[in-house]
């Protein structure tokens, strides 16, 4: 790899990254709960990551609050925390306006990306996203000789708008269902073709959390969906220097029946306050509602009246299902979200608790094919940080703190 610009460094959010040398890949496991790693390497069902973890380097590291997609792609691709980059949800209250919108798009975004960056110093760049929802984000201030697509509107790609035309002809298969394992495998398989073809030099590949939300750690269906995208990363691991990590983590949230455990917030504080009083939004909420029916463990609650602060706050932090609530100051600074997109109270329910505003909102038939399994919370931050190749600087590695929003760092400055 050559690059025309000869600066060898750039600067983003005040850490100073190297361009890559070789080709490099970064693939984030949407719901990657270090128990499906441990659990399929403790049967010997992961090679590759085994590999990994003997020859490489791996840590237990953190995900950004919300544990949800947006924020944690967000973070990763920025080297930063949603504070800085400004994107805390899949959806949220527009407040100027009080309208609830869904984030598509990167109008939302406070300054630059990793990719951009990269991508204007001349290394090709690929953003390969399982979901369509995200696409227009990584796509941000890319150059036009980037390749951005989904694998959801795989058959809808032009040159104009992604970089690639004829995508299901050059994977060799159909546009999966979004309701599939496939449509992550979709994203490795475009990833190894990529590289095969020399068409980038840098890949950042992210992929959907449909089987995490359907099946556990050890269960046959987690069991192949994790050999298969292990058996992926052996061939762009013999292709290129790799970074594994994920968006967040994954819990039960059922109760032995296989009944969901929901607080519905919205009609217990109806209840308690009466109706309109507050409004409750739940930031998991995206088009992909069989996933999790909109229910996560993490909700922001906007008040009619700022005097109802402290009785709403004391009420929440009194419910059985709560870990933790907080005025929406207070969880901005704890928790490195943006204050002036916070509710006035934030909500973070216990581990095997969801929080859904109202019953009549959510449809729980999309979720009780299989006992519900859901994320959001800070039960839900663990996720593994791992490279393909020994680290530079083992004893400083071992040290460190890591954030799941390090691993861009880990492959362009700690790579052997």
């Amino acid at each position: 790899m050559e690059h025309p610009n000869p600066q060898a460094t750039f600067t983003l959010h005040f850490r100073e990254y190297h361009l890559p040398k070789r080709p490099t890949v970064v693939v984030c496991i949407d719901g990657f709960d270090p128990e499906y790693l441990q659990s399929g390497l403790d049967r010997g069902l992961l090679p590759t990551f085994a590999s990994f973890l003997k020859n490489g380097f791996h840590a237990t590291g953190k995900s950004c609050m919300p544990s949800f997609t947006n924020p944690n792609n967000v973070s990763i691709i920025t080297g930063a925390p949603p504070s800085i980059h400004g994107i805390a949800g899949n959806f949220f209250l527009d407040r100027s306006t009080g309208k609830e919108t869904m984030i598509c798009d990167d109008s939302l975004l406070r300054g630059s990306t990793l990719l951009e960056q990269m991508s204007q110093r001349g290394v090709r760049i690929a953003a390969v996203t399982a979901k369509d929802k995200l696409r227009k984000i990584l796509a941000h201030g890319l150059k036009d000789d980037a390749v951005c697509f989904s694998a959801e509107k795989a058959a809808e790609c032009t040159l104009a708008e992604n970089g690639i035309t004829d995508v299901e002809q050059w994977v060799g298969r159909p546009a999966p269902s979004q309701y599939s394992a496939d449509l992550s495998l979709y994203v490795l398989d475009a990833g190894i073709k990529l590289l095969q073809e020399d068409k980038s030099d840098f890949l950042y590949l992210t992929l959907s959390d449909y089987v995490q939300h359907k099946h556990g750690p050890g269960s046959p269906e987690a069991d192949d969906f994790m050999n298969t995208i292990d058996e992926r990363l052996a061939k762009l691991a013999a292709m290129a220097v790799v970074g594994v990590t994920g968006d967040h983590g994954m819990s039960r949230k059922s109760n032995d029946a296989g009944e969901p455990n929901v607080l519905f917030l919205q009609d217990v504080l109806n209840a308690k306050f009466g109706k309109n009083a507050t409004r409750v939004i739940c930031p998991i909420t995206d088009p992909f509602v069989r996933h999790h029916g909109a229910l996560g463990s993490f909700v922001r609650v906007y008040l009619r009246n700022q005097t109802l602060l402290e009785p709403a706050l004391a009420f929440c932090q009194a419910l059985t299902e709560t870990e933790v609530a907080l005025s929406g100051e207070d969880a901005a600074k704890k928790y490195a979200m943006p204050l002036d997109r916070e509710g006035d109270i934030v909500v973070i329910s216990t581990s095997s608790t969801v929080i859904g505003s109202c019953r009549s909102e959510h449809d729980l038939s999309s979720v009780m094919d299989f006992p519900l399994r859901s994320h959001g919370g800070l039960s839900e931050k663990a996720v593994p940080v791992i490279l393909s190749r020994a680290v530079n600087d083992v004893q400083a590695a071992r040290s460190r703190n890591w954030n799941n929003y390090d691993v861009f760092d880990l492959v362009l400055n700690w790579s052997n």
